[in-house]
């Protein structure tokens, strides 16, 4: 997949987050491939200018309007152009390009994403809520538009490199896997007094503040069980979740003839980034090679609802499907957002994010939203429910 010239032109939606970096550090180790369209950011200026500058961008954007000056003074004399705002940020995932790595956190991330699909680029999809919040949707877009959308969260990566196509009709079931985050042996007593510093001490992975407390929590791995019912078109009761400390084995495919057919690879996300940047061909990366006998034991268990009941509300809520996810979603941000604050427990999130859930249900709240206005409507619904109970919630600890 290249552009003009050879050079795939790429735009990078995030591009100070985890993924954005690992993105930008394989286009830098091969500038001959890759040309950089645009990049954008929330609102760290100093780490979007040195990567816009490095990567000899067109364009930088902030996404906070307040910021626009910065970002300006950072590349004064660069040759790159700035803006900020929420519209620029959409402006700059439409401008022409063959791929968008879509990697803003949250559903934040969902107009840009599709403003993108709409300008018709391939999309490199690290943005996990868009499925989440908006799958149907979204995939219906994707379609309308002819685009290809590539996975890029490991498991889902996992799972595209070894479904195969011509089998498709075969296939018995779709295993994701899950590290455990930081508190798979703890105790719920523990996790009650839990601070966020250890929340966010990831055993594995190196991620952004959100996904990796939603690791923690396991609320990632139900929301990577919604994104690939819409990814691969397989009904629910054929996706099935198991706890992988080691994070070697990323996913795995269940055939009629009895092969389970799995991708491993080290705890690195440059390698699914480059398979999606270079796909339908393989390119390098620079991810450290496995070795099978120093790692000698892959071991495996079944995800424990009752210490971690976030996977179980997300099971919940695509088995009930129409506005459930996006609830779901909406609220679970909120809660993620307090905790880190130092508002909520962090027990409390699934438990609000449960409550979030009966309360739009009693609204009459869960219908399938009809279109994209829909879907922004019913999240911020879910963030109202969600940020009245972190209130009350408050209330009473203080």
């Amino acid at each position: 997949m290249t552009g003009s010239g050879g050079r795939l032109r790429l735009t990078v939606l995030g591009a100070t987050g985890s993924i954005g970096r690992a993105t930008l550090d394989l286009v830098a180790r091969e500038p001959d491939r890759f040309a950089a369209v645009a990049l954008v950011a929330q609102r760290n200026v100093a780490a979007l200018a040195a990567l816009a500058r490095a990567a000899r961008a067109e364009r930088a954007v902030v996404a906070d309007p307040s910021l626009a000056g910065a970002l300006a003074d950072a590349l004064a004399g660069s040759g790159v152009a700035t803006a900020a705002g929420p519209a620029a940020v959409v402006e700059a995932a439409a401008m022409p390009a063959d791929m968008v790595m879509a990697a803003i956190a949250g559903a934040a991330g969902l107009a840009p994403t599709l403003a993108a699909i709409r300008a018709g680029a391939a999309i490199a999809l690290a943005n996990k809520e868009c499925l989440v919040s908006a799958g149907a949707l979204f995939m219906a877009e994707a379609a309308r538009c002819g685009v290809r959308i590539l996975p890029v969260d490991s498991e889902h990566n996992a799972i595209f490199q070894v479904l195969e196509a011509e089998n498709a009709g075969r296939v018995e079931r779709i295993v994701l896997t899950a590290s455990g985050g930081p508190f798979r042996t703890w105790t719920r007593a523990a996790m009650a007094r839990a601070t966020p510093a250890e929340a966010l001490k990831h055993p594995n992975w190196s991620m952004g503040a959100k996904i990796t407390i939603d690791s923690a929590s396991m609320m990632n791995k139900g929301l990577e069980v919604i994104e690939a019912h819409h990814l691969f078109a397989v009904a629910p009761e054929r996706l099935e979740v198991v706890v992988h400390p080691q994070s070697v084995v990323h996913g795995l495919v269940g055939y009629s003839d009895g092969s389970l057919l799995a991708q491993l690879g080290s705890p690195d996300m440059r390698t699914p980034i480059a398979y999606c940047l270079n796909w339908p061909r393989r390119g390098p990366a620079p991810s450290p090679r496995l070795d099978l006998a120093a790692l000698a034991t892959l071991s495996f268990e079944r995800p424990d609802l009752e210490r971690f009941p976030a996977l179980g509300l997300a099971l919940a809520a695509l088995a009930r499907g129409g506005g459930a996810p996006t609830i779901l979603n909406a609220a679970n941000e909120v809660a993620v957002a307090a905790f880190l604050d130092g508002r909520i427990g962090f027990l409390a999130i699934p438990a609000l994010v449960e409550r979030a859930l009966a309360a739009a249900d009693a609204r009459g709240l869960l219908a399938a939203p009809s279109d994209l206005d829909a879907v922004a409507a019913l999240d911020a619904e879910g963030r109202g429910l969600a940020e009245a109970d972190v209130h009350r919630v408050a209330a009473l600890a203080s």
